[in-house]
């Protein structure tokens, strides 16, 4: 299967799969949008689409939107025939062992040129340079950005590709942090404490250069929500899921640069001294984020296509298009958990639970007490320390099925003795949490216990049929006249 190279081809793929449908009717972005979007993304069969509405109130541009709203078009999108292949392919990099021999050695060259050949790569133009708007001509009105819900406090660009470089390393950071619309060239920073954009404007000492892209290939707009390490270029994970490099372009205003397949490049300065209320805004815990005190990006140049499409994305009560991004991210870095924790099997993130708000893992138990040591693990690791609820089963219990979990983890618990709380950094957007950014979370060790764990009684077997008679009746299952 074909990468989409940019929007438009993005587009032609989804159509030619029956997974887009052009909206002719004209829309107001105020609400009407997203009305018509949540609506759609919560269709459970065929009627879920992404959406091209080619005729916006106020704006030349049209809007597409629920790209990625199911597993089918998370796969069309990325190029693969499901987003396993993804994971496949990265489990095969991460098991290479160190070469030991010159024949060893021979054989990693592949891979090594493989690796090589995924950095991004500079072109000399690009198209999304082809209209350019320069200082007073600046006027972000001219974009259909989305009001979506009703108490937001204005309307929000909520898929912008924010790209920002560590003042002191050098290393770039893709990230995708909301923006509100303040003026014809002001918008919000909402970039959060934990967040590499936030870690360089605090390394900054005074304004910080960022180029914000609205609308590239799938493969980069996916990166960009993937919670990378550290420094870690997300256009490199953009390669590697693209199996080529971005390609990238440098900025007209700001010493910085983007890929070359954007359709809109919001180029200017960020002061971490200058704040600004921002908020609240419809989030994707299905709840309002409240309103606070971000930075300001003033915006000095636009650039665009010649005819751009304006792509973005609703997030609000699930499912939503983000949770089948989420969902992606979770298959993909399946192999980079289990190779931190060779015990786990298997984990999801339940579209419910909001990304953080719930992680079941799946585990070969071999040793007591080795539900919680994961459970802390975890809570270590990245982003997965915000996760306020880690429920942790043992390895015949089908974590895909919700039924399931919640019969054997309910059947399984003792609550006092296997609740395991703990406190630290909770995500931002945790309205509930006793302070910002700070609260308690609970792992539940709903495997089977141990006697080294303090069971001393027997561990009953689950009820199942004797395979004879299930294959009795199913033999005679017509005589019964039963349906």
């Amino acid at each position: 299967m074909r990468v989409p190279e940019n929007v438009s081809d993005w587009i032609a793929e989804l159509e030619r799969a029956g997974e887009l449908v052009r909206v002719r009717a004209e829309v107001n972005p105020y609400l009407e949008i997203s009305a018509i979007t949540d609506r759609v993304s919560k269709e459970q069969g065929t009627e879920n689409k992404a959406l091209l509405f080619e005729r916006v109130q106020g704006s030349a541009m049209p809007v597409l939107i629920n790209a990625f709203g199911s597993r089918r078009r998370m796969s069309l999108s990325l190029g693969v025939e499901s987003v396993e292949e993804i994971a496949q392919r990265l489990e095969e990099l991460l098991e290479q062992s160190p070469p030991e021999g010159l024949l060893d050695k021979l054989k990693m060259i592949p891979k090594l040129a493989q690796l090589a050949s995924m950095f991004p790569r500079h072109v000399a133009s690009a198209s999304c340079q082809d209209v350019v708007y320069r200082g007073e001509e600046v006027d972000l009105g001219r974009l259909p950005v989305l009001t979506t819900w009703p108490q937001d406090a204005g309307p929000f660009i909520t898929f912008p590709l924010c790209v920002t470089v560590d003042p002191v390393s050098g290393r770039r950071n893709l990230g995708t942090y909301r923006l509100q619309v303040f003026s014809r060239n002001e918008t919000g920073f909402h970039t959060h404490r934990h967040k590499d954009a936030r870690r360089h404007l605090e390394k900054s000492g005074g304004r910080l250069p960022v180029a914000v892209v609205i609308g590239a290939d799938p493969a980069t707009c996916f990166a960009s929500v993937v919670p990378a390490p550290p420094d870690v270029d997300e256009l490199l994970i953009a390669g590697f899921i693209r199996r080529k490099p971005v390609p990238l372009v440098k900025c007209l205003t700001v010493p910085l640069e983007v890929p070359a397949s954007a359709e809109i490049v919001l180029e200017g300065w960020v002061d971490p001294r200058e704040l600004r209320r921002e908020g609240p805004f419809g989030d994707h815990t299905g709840f309002y984020s409240l309103a606070d005190d971000y930075p300001v990006f003033r915006v000095e140049c636009m650039t665009t296509r010649r005819d751009p499409v304006y792509h973005t994305t609703l997030v609000g009560r699930p499912p939503q298009e983000d949770c089948w991004m989420t969902q992606g991210i979770e298959r993909m870095l399946l192999p980079v958990l289990r190779k931190q924790f060779p015990e786990i099997l298997d984990y999801r993130l339940p579209f419910a639970g909001v990304a953080h708000n719930l992680m079941l893992v799946k585990i070969r138990k071999s040793y007591p007490g080795q539900a919680r040591k994961v459970m802390h693990g975890l809570w270590g690791l990245g982003q997965a320390m915000f996760t306020k609820v880690i429920v942790v089963v043992d390895e015949d219990v089908d974590i895909h099925d919700d039924a399931e979990v919640t019969w054997k983890a309910l059947n399984h618990i003792d609550p006092q003795r296997d609740f395991e709380f703990a406190m630290g950094p909770m995500e931002t957007l945790d309205h509930a949490s006793r302070a910002p950014c700070y609260g308690s979370k609970v792992g539940v060790d709903a495997t089977r216990k141990w006697t080294e764990e303090g069971f001393t009684r027997a561990w009953p077997d689950e009820i199942v049929m004797a395979p004879e008679v299930q294959a009795l009746v199913a033999r005679r299952w017509a005589e019964y006249g039963l349906r």
